[in-house]
Order: structure tokens, then C-alpha cells, then sequence
């Protein structure tokens, strides 16, 4: 494969070497490489004649599907940074993300289009144009480029401890250099079909649209995993041979196929990421994906991807995320601020050219997170996540050390929840807090105090916190109290709720 310094660059040179060969298939759809460049270069013109310049945010709210696809890729083309916004995103955080990342444009589809307009409506400053597609181009050539490898290139928004998101800062070596080495160490290949039923807007399904299209393979793109026999419809038909997903996901396939001699012999790649998958669940994988090759691996959205583990060490090392990725190296921290050696104990650090640029317009977040190396112009990422590393380099996931809840994959933000609990008429106090839970990785536990004579169903809460908050972010269990634990200062004592978690 030729050198890619640019992202736009895998687009235009695979549909330059195989401009009929099929790049996506969404909504019973089928597109080539030549009709996906064709209709990202739609999009890049539409937004040039829009006035977007160099380095100029694009919110992409939009659901899994082509036009999301080609809007991605006609951001770059255009010179612009690109923000994939959760379709399930509610009016009052995308105002947020709007105002947060001053966004020029915001692209949307007309299912979405009551939200984007109350989104724009409620901000402060001058809200983005508004775009529900792209115009059709008399120029259909290339822009010209003006960017290089170090330029910003994505800003993808996860929860942050004060409750509002944070805007992960990635480059375009950033991401081309996370491509080689996940296509790498994953084994892919060009005639690979994989199939991607995670959003766009979660960087695990983001990089399944990147990666295919690097290697000028094939993406079959669903909406979302909401009917397992329609998933199971497309591994069969679409002969996908790589198969990315989460535990609630794989749980739903095995479920189905319990006591039955259901299997997809054509998936020769899957792949688990997000919370960690239980040892009986990657054995019924293997039952079910006869010729697959399972691994496990563990990333964040700062970096992408940390590591992986060999299928070949899955039955040797159960437990284990893996050795560091190709091309970059971790290493674990003690409390005392030393290298901890093996069999210790230690927050998780990392180096490598994946390292995200920092956080949008949070540089004291980004001095906590981003740390000086040994070398001059050397930066370490400090995860915040606790692990053990074995004599021989695997590392072993314990626990967050901060307060971060990780569920479906996706981080959550106690203080979020917790402020849309607490907007709840006649509620007194709310506290949140993640439980183990081996689909979810982490439950999302509420606890919320209501004032005398209110009541509140649990079904009534959920309700609530549905048309506020994104699906992965509704608490699955709630506890209702008389008053939360408190000190002497008045702050709720969460390690007291934790212990009635654990009873």
C-alpha cells in the first residue's frame, strides 16, 4: 500500500485502483469506490460554497448510513475537521457540542432535522449553517490541499467529570498511523467484508468505515443492533468475513443460537472491545464463528486503541487485554510516581504517534491527561485506568481510578446523569455510580432521595431520563431513598452507596 499522509488520501487512492470495487453497502444500498469519492466530493464542494475554510468544525448529526459516510470523508476533502455527532443526541447537549466546538456547518437528515434546529435556536452565539445534504457539484475535482499530516482532522466528544463532554483532539497522523497498525495486527486484507452495527459517532464503529476503506475493502453499514435476526440475515448474505462488536451484542447472538447448530463459517475476524468479554461467551463465539480468530482488546477514545491479544493466547491468558499495539509502548505507574515492574500494580500509561492532540479548548484537561516524556517533544498518555502486567508484557484490566463509568462501551459521566436526575421534580439528591456487569461492563446504578408525598416509578424515571439523555447513559437500576449518605461538608459519601452495590 502506498504511503497515506491524509485520511482523504485512503478514499482517493482506493477508488483510483479499484474504482468499481463495492465500498459500502447501507440500507440495501450498494455503492463503489468511484460513486463514494464522487458523492464526498459533493459534499466537499457544497461545503466550500458554504465558506467553510482550513481547519473549520463540520458537526455531522446523522445517522449510521452512505451520506454520513460521504460527509466524513467530504469534511477532509474540503480542508475542514470533521465531528460525527450521536443521532440519539438530545437538543441541550448538541446546543452544547455546537457552542463547545464552534461548529461552521452542521449537516443533518430530516429525521433529525426538528432537533438540529432547537439545538441551533437555543445557542448563545452565531449558530452553524444548516445543511440536509449535499448540493450537486459543477466542479467535481479535487480541492486543492492545504493541510498536512499534523493538522487537526476529527474532534470526537466523550464524557468528561464535570458532567459536560470533552473534545478528543485527533490528527491525521493520529488516525492514518492507528490505521496500519490496526489493519496489521488484525490481519485484514482488501477482500474483506466487514460488517459495522455500531454507530459512527463511537470511534470503535468510526474506525471499521476508516479501516475498510483504507484497504479498499467492503462495509456493510447497519443503523444499530436492534434486531439480532436481521444481523444474522447479513453475516449470512453479505458472506462478511470480519465481524466487530461488544458483549451485549455477542450475548444476544448466543442467546439466539442456544442448543442449535447455528454458525457463520465465512467471519474469519471478530473482534471485542468496550467491556471485557466473559471466558464462556469466547467459547460459544468459537462455536458459532468455526473459522474466526477472536481478539480481545482495550482502547479509549484518547488513543484509540491500547492493545490486543492474540487468538493464539486466548485459551492460555483468559483474562488478559494484551501486549501494547504495533509501533507504540506502555508501561504502568505506582502511587509513589515509579515505573512498577511486573506482577505490580499501577495506572496505565502510554506513548506512541496515536496520542490524541489534547482537548478542545481544555488545556487544563489536557495537562492532566497528556504528561512529558523522557525526550524533548515526547508525550504520555495517562489513562486514569488501573492494571497489572504480567513478566512477559500482557496487561490485565482492575478497575477506572477515577469515577468514570464505562457501559456499552461508551464513558459516562456520573455528574451528566446526575444532573438530569436531579431536574427531576421533587427529587432531593441523586448519586450514580457503574457496577460490574459482564455484558455491560459497568450497570449504571441511581440512587435518588425524594422529597415527602413524591412518587416516582422506576419505569417513570427511566422515561425521563430517556428524552434527555442518550440511550447508553439511562441508569438500568434505580434505588430509591429516604436521604443519601452524606459528611460533615454535605457531599453525598458514594463509597457507602458502593457498599449497598455490593450487597
Amino acid at each position: 500500500m502506498s504511503p497515506i499522509r491524509l485520511v482523504q488520501d485512503t478514499l482517493l487512492t482506493s477508488a483510483r485502483l479499484a474504482p468499481d470495487k463495492e465500498a459500502l453497502v447501507s440500507e440495501g444500498v450498494r455503492t463503489d469506490y468511484r460513486g463514494l469519492k464522487q458523492m464526498a466530493l459533493a459534499y466537499a464542494w457544497t461545503f466550500l460554497e458554504h465558506g467553510l475554510m482550513d481547519g473549520d468544525r463540520v458537526a455531522l448529526f446523522l445517522p449510521n448510513g452512505l451520506e454520513a459516510a460521504a460527509a466524513i470523508y467530504g469534511v477532509w476533502l474540503a480542508g475542514g475537521v470533521a465531528m460525527v455527532v450521536n443521532p440519539q443526541t438530545r437538543c441541550e447537549k448538541l446546543t452544547f457540542l455546537l457552542e463547545d466546538s464552534g461548529a461552521k456547518l452542521l449537516v443533518t437528515h430530516s429525521l433529525l432535522e426538528t432537533t438540529a434546529c432547537r439545538a441551533s435556536q437555543a445557542m448563545t452565539q452565531e449558530p452553524p449553517g444548516l445543511l440536509m445534504g449535499a448540493a450537486p457539484a459543477e466542479t467535481m475535482g479535487v480541492p486543492e490541499q492545504g493541510r498536512v499530516a499534523t493538522d487537526l482532522a476529527l474532534i470526537i466528544y466523550t464524557s468528561g467529570s464535570s458532567g459536560h463532554p470533552k473534545g478528543v483532539m485527533l490528527t491525521h497522523q493520529n488516525i492514518t498511523f492507528t490505521l496500519e497498525s490496526l489493519i496489521e495486527y488484525l490481519r485484514l486484507e482488501a477482500s474483506d467484508r466487514i460488517l459495522n452495527v455500531l454507530p459512527l459517532a463511537f470511534d470503535y464503529g468510526l474506525y471499521q468505515l476508516f479501516m475498510a476503506i483504507r484497504l479498499g475493502a467492503t462495509l456493510v453499514l447497519e443503523q444499530g443492533f436492534g434486531y439480532p435476526a436481521l444481523i444474522e440475515e447479513r453475516l449470512r448474505a453479505e458472506s462478511i468475513t470480519v465481524f466487530p462488536g461488544v458483549p451485549t451484542i455477542f450475548s444476544a447472538l448466543l442467546a439466539r443460537a442456544a442448543g442449535g447448530t447455528t454458525v457463520f463459517p465465512s467471519v474469519r475476524r471478530v473482534t471485542n472491545t468496550a467491556a471485557s468479554l466473559p471466558a464462556e461467551a469466547a467459547s460459544g463465539l468459537q462455536a458459532l464463528f468455526p473459522q474466526g480468530k477472536l481478539f480481545r482488546m482495550y482502547g479509549l477514545t484518547e488513543c484509540k486503541r491500547v492493545s490486543f491479544l492474540e487468538p493464539e493466547e486466548l485459551e492460555r491468558r483468559p483474562e488478559s487485554v494484551g501486549k501494547a499495539i504495533p509501533g507504540t509502548q506502555v508501561f504502568l505507574v505506582g502511587e509513589d510516581g515509579h515505573q512498577v515492574g511486573p506482577g505490580g500494580v499501577g495506572i496505565l500509561h502510554v506513548r506512541g504517534p496515536h496520542i490524541m492532540a489534547g482537548y478542545w479548548n481544555r488545556p487544563d484537561l489536557t495537562a492532566e491527561m497528556l504528561l512529558e516524556g523522557q525526550y524533548p517533544g515526547d508525550r504520555v498518555l495517562r489513562t486514569g485506568d488501573l492494571f497489572r502486567m504480567d513478566a512477559e508484557g500482557y496487561l490485565y484490566f482492575l478497575g477506572r481510578s477515577d469515577d468514570m463509568i464505562k457501559s456499552r462501551g461508551e464513558k459516562v459521566s456520573p455528574a451528566e446523569v446526575e444532573r438530569v436526575l436531579c431536574s427531576i421534580p421533587g427529587v432531593r439528591d441523586a448519586a450514580v455510580l457503574g457496577a460490574p456487569d459482564p455484558l455491560l461492563g459497568e450497570a449504571i446504578h441511581a440512587y435518588l432521595s425524594v422529597a415527602p408525598g413524591v412518587e416516582w416509578s422506576d419505569r417513570n424515571i427511566r422515561r425521563f431520563c430517556q428524552e434527555r439523555l442518550e440511550s447508553f447513559m439511562v441508569p438500568q437500576v434505580i434505588h430509591l431513598m429516604e436521604d443519601l449518605p452524606k459528611g460533615t461538608n454535605g457531599k453525598i459519601l458514594k463509597r457507602e452507596l458502593e457498599e449497598i452495590n455490593r450487597k
